[in-house]
């Protein structure tokens, strides 16, 4: 039952029409639509389940812009907490993450759900760069316990449409990386542009005044 859903979300990132489709007709208009943009912007996605490589995910999401290792779960409770063997797969996606400067995601499919059944959580790494590391910003980490042993909550996680919008938008009045990384740019320019006069007109000051 897994890999049917696993199969579903592969056909989604990789941008197959009729995979999209088939996911998103009970989904509202503007939910379509975000999720009709990966159609333009697919990402390469090869199921990595049963290849015995630890950390990998079940599928990996490749684009020339960014990848990521991909954890697929799926149930009909809204919660997921991890031990045994599902806390081993966690451990294994931080390790790796950190180790090769990869973002690591969960992706829950909620049974019984109308609408987008999808939810995704990033594995928090700390050697994210580029544009990975303006995608986490965005997409909320796994939850922690009151013991801080991350799980997964539907409810916390970022809805699939949102997530394919961010990735694969190319309007720049949009919050995508691209804007996020332009705008980020540019606020910086003008605090530098400010205090570099602030430090000249501070000296032409110092100097009137000793002339005086």
């Amino acid at each position: 039952m897994t890999s049917q859903y696993e199969r579903e979300l592969r056909h989604v990132l990789a941008g197959i029409p009729a995979g999209v489709e088939a996911v998103i007709r009970s989904c509202s208009t503007v939910e379509k639509q975000r999720m009709r943009l990966v159609i333009q912007r697919p990402f390469l996605v090869v199921r990595a389940a049963g290849s015995g490589i630890e950390g990998s995910g079940d599928l990996l999401a490749l684009r020339g812009d960014i990848s990521f290792p991909i954890e697929v779960k799926t149930t009909k409770s809204k919660k997921i907490y991890l031990s045994g063997r599902t806390l081993e797969q966690y451990n294994a996606l931080v390790y790796e993450g950190e180790r090769c400067g990869l973002m690591p995601l969960y992706a829950h499919r909620l049974k019984g759900v109308r609408g987008d059944s999808w939810r995704i959580f990033r594995v928090e790494t700390s050697t994210l760069e580029g544009r990975l590391r303006v995608l986490a910003r965005r997409i909320p980490p796994l939850p922690k316990t009151r013991k801080n042993r991350a799980f997964i909550d539907w409810d916390q996680g970022m809805p699939l449409n949102e997530f394919i919008n961010i990735v694969c938008q190319q309007n720049q009045h949009s919050p995508t990386l691209e804007y996020i990384q332009k705008r980020s740019t540019t606020d910086a320019m003008p605090r530098e542009v400010s205090e570099v006069k602030t430090s000249i007109l501070d000296e032409l000051q110092r100097r009137r005044t000793v002339l005086r």
